[in-house]
């Protein structure tokens, strides 16, 4: 693909899944890759090593991106070693409470809130002057087909990520003069560990039999439609929606 040559891509939540399948496209497509991580140092760097034996070039950072001073200090190292952040992934999935409505407290719910649009705007708070100052930058929030698509147990993450959709939407307008794109990829169920913890296998087998195209996601293919939103020649669709589904929800 052109125009994405020595870009600067930060992807948040980097170690695992989707995060991970992105960082390694992006590296690909020769963007230089910032693996955010919360935790396991272990597996960010093993993908830092197998973007590097690709040819390609990437760095580990650790940083809880619900924390202001953590995101700015990592943002901070970005600069200093490549000069800024050009492609802002934000992909890091805050943990929730997968409970009904009737059981859930307003401490689950509305912490998850919280945590999930205090993530975003920090992240994109910190990455914003770089992209202004070289008027151009690209942005892509993870949402969730739940936002859309109520499914039992899920409403803490489909309230938040439908707040955060919705904020996404509205940098979009803000954003655009200055050259910057801001996009959403909504992925429905993703095979995955944390798809392991949520589905038992009946609930698996309905969700398949659901989707047209007979399969749940893969994070390869949530990572494909990221990368079309990051890519530079992408310059005039902004504030869309990207469902990744397999066609079980259209919109």
């Amino acid at each position: 693909m052109t125009g994405t040559a020595g870009r600067v891509a930060l992807v948040t939540g980097a170690s695992s899944g989707i995060g991970a399948a992105t960082a390694r496209l992006l590296a690909e497509r020769d963007m230089r890759v910032v693996v955010n991580y919360l935790s396991n140092t272990r597996a960010a760097e093993e993908i830092v090593a197998d973007i590097t034996a690709a040819g390609g070039q990437a760095m580990a950072v650790q940083a809880d991106v619900r924390e202001g001073t953590a995101v700015g200090t990592m943002v901070e190292q970005v600069r200093a070693a490549w000069g800024g952040v050009d492609v802002l992934v934000h992909n890091a999935l805050i943990p929730y409470a997968v409970k009904s409505f009737q059981d859930m407290t307003w401490e689950e719910l509305g912490g998850k809130l919280d945590a999930e649009m205090h993530a975003a705007f920090a992240v994109t708070k910190a990455v914003l002057p770089h992209m202004t100052a070289q008027g151009r930058g690209r942005v892509v929030f993870l949402g969730t087909d739940l936002s859309r698509r109520p499914r039992q147990g899920m409403i803490a993450l489909g309230t938040a990520k439908a707040a955060l959709e919705e904020f996404a939407r509205y940098l979009a307008q803000e954003l655009g003069p200055r050259g910057i794109t801001v996009n959403i990829v909504s992925p429905g169920p993703v095979e995955s560990r944390t798809a392991d913890t949520v589905f038992d296998d009946a609930t698996r087998q309905r969700q398949v039999a659901a989707t047209p195209l007979g399969r749940l996601a893969r994070p390869a293919d949530v990572a494909r439609a990221v990368a079309f939103f990051a890519d530079e020649d992408n310059t005039f669709m902004t504030g869309t929606t990207a469902a990744v589904n397999g066609g079980m929800s259209m919109y």
